[in-house]
């Protein structure tokens, strides 16, 4: 197989793996091209880390030359890190591997769980807030980033049904869970829109409730109604553009939290390269607006 290049002389060195507090797009196949050599360009791209496990292919040297342009950061979706499963080591030998080759800014997971007794789900299903489950997730999370040698941050899940036994608020849960372990958090706004309107919580409240200080990136991303039941299900599908109301949140949340990182989530029916661009354009601008009020 020829060897894929970036746009870059090949003597450059890859960029800072730092991602910068600026707006970013998940990078997908169908893109890798639009990454390499197109001159609309985004400040920093994600990638599901499971995509990437294999020791060589065309992905991987796709991803490695978007490296050499780009910082990236990676996203797992199936750690399972809430199952009472085992942690299966050759996972997570794979992330290991796969961090020391493409040096991430960031490394995060889902606060889910996706199989049981060896079998997996098609879906993130979220875990009973409770003392047990907490003393569980974090002995766990604790494991993963013992193994890895760094921090990952924990995504808060979109949810369609509540345990009738939680004892905690889900942000409460996510704010012990990073007191507890020194990970960080992973804010999607999208999700705590959607777990909001499907459980009649309070978004605003949801907001100020997390601990801002342990936000190290924020997900935006859009979503789908089922109409099942009395009003309906919001669905997290990622299949279309941020809605006005999730827009209006990440104001909220810029303005609780300041400037973070802010990825642009578009996983089905993808778009053109230039309208993910212009969906992380707008978060840009809401950046900056939040950075000059601040100041």
């Amino acid at each position: 197989m020829a060897m894929i290049q970036s746009h870059r002389n090949p003597q450059t060195r890859y960029t800072d793996a730092a991602i910068p507090a600026c707006a970013g797009v998940g990078l997908r196949s169908q893109h890798y091209l639009d990454a390499l050599h197109s001159p609309i360009r985004t400040g920093w791209l994600e990638v599901h880390s499971e995509n990437y496990f294999g020791k060589g292919g065309a992905p991987l040297s796709y991803l490695e030359a978007i490296r050499a342009d780009y910082p990236l950061s990676l996203h797992g979706v199936g750690m399972s890190l809430g199952s009472v499963d085992e942690l299966d080591g050759r996972h997570l030998r794979q992330l290991k591997d796969l961090i020391a080759r493409i040096e991430p800014g960031l490394v995060s997971e889902h606060l889910a769980w996706s199989s049981f007794a060896g079998r997996y789900l098609n879906d993130l299903a979220p875990v009973p807030y409770t003392d047990t489950a907490l003393a569980h997730v974090a002995a766990r999370v604790s494991r993963v980033q013992d193994c890895l040698g760094r921090q990952i941050l924990l995504e808060n899940p979109s949810s369609y049904l509540e345990y009738r036994f939680s004892t905690y608020r889900e942000t409460e849960f996510l704010n012990q869970l990073a007191k507890q372990t020194g990970c960080g958090i992973l804010l999607d706004v999208n999700n705590a829109y959607l777990s909001c309107q499907n459980h009649g919580w309070d978004a605003s409240a949801y907001l100020h409730d997390i601990d801002a200080a342990r936000v190290a990136e924020i997900h935006l991303a859009g979503h789908s109604q089922n109409p099942a039941g009395e009003g309906g299900v919001l669905i997290d599908t990622h299949d279309g553009p941020v809605c006005e109301a999730v827009w209006q949140l990440y104001q909220t949340a810029i303005r609780i939290m300041g400037r973070r990182p802010t990825l642009i989530e578009w996983d089905a029916d993808l778009p053109a390269w230039r309208l993910l661009i212009d969906e992380a354009g707008r978060a840009d601008t809401y950046l900056r607006q939040g950075y000059a009020q601040a100041a």
